[in-house]
């Protein structure tokens, strides 16, 4: 059964593609996109954002730099040794893996605080498409809004405004630029 949460909703800003907003019911806030901008086709390693309805898997955060969140959304902690595969040739890849890692992966421990609470998006994950585009979070913001490689982020006290509406059932909607 569906809960009534309502879902989030993510619009690119018209004057630049690399930043926008997230709406969640009444909550409104602003967030960094990739740095390719929306798009309707993800690549692996273009920086853009993909657009569509995207399932809020699970949740990942640092327990040396917080609690878990306050979420009806599952969470578990970050260990030092976890990567995430982003070799589209790889049996692995967008799957999260151990580290070292033989192929290509990302390192979710990271010594900025991007990761140190993130969400785990349903991009190209069911089934995977090699190539089509891995790793693709809602996570922390940088300081500047700085865009990212093809996530969502927020800021820290958005992000714990979002997780506390959210339930196993939540979907990000990322819409493409209207031109």
């Amino acid at each position: 059964m569906a809960d009534d949460r309502p879902d989030i909703l993510v619009i690119a800003d018209a004057t630049d593609p690399r930043r926008g907003r997230l709406r969640m019911g009444g909550l409104d806030v602003a967030c960094a996109l990739g740095r390719g901008g929306v798009v309707a086709e993800k690549r692996e390693g273009d920086g853009a954002t993909p657009a569509g309805a995207w399932p809020m898997r699970y949740g990942l955060y640092r327990p040396d730099r917080m609690p878990a969140p306050q979420s009806a959304l599952a969470f578990r902690p970050i260990a030092e040794g976890d990567g995430w595969c982003d070799a589209p040739q790889d049996r692995n890849y967008n799957r999260p893996v151990p580290l070292p890692y033989p192929a290509s992966a990302e390192t979710l421990w990271r010594d900025d605080h991007l990761y140190d609470l993130l969400v785990v998006l349903g991009h190209n994950d069911d089934p995977v498409i090699p190539g089509a585009g891995s790793a693709i979070f809602f996570h922390l913001a940088r300081p500047d809004y700085g865009p990212t490689d093809g996530c969502v982020a927020v800021a820290r006290d958005g992000m714990l405004a979002v997780l506390a509406r959210c339930g196993p059932d939540t979907v990000m909607r990322i819409a493409l630029p209207r031109d």
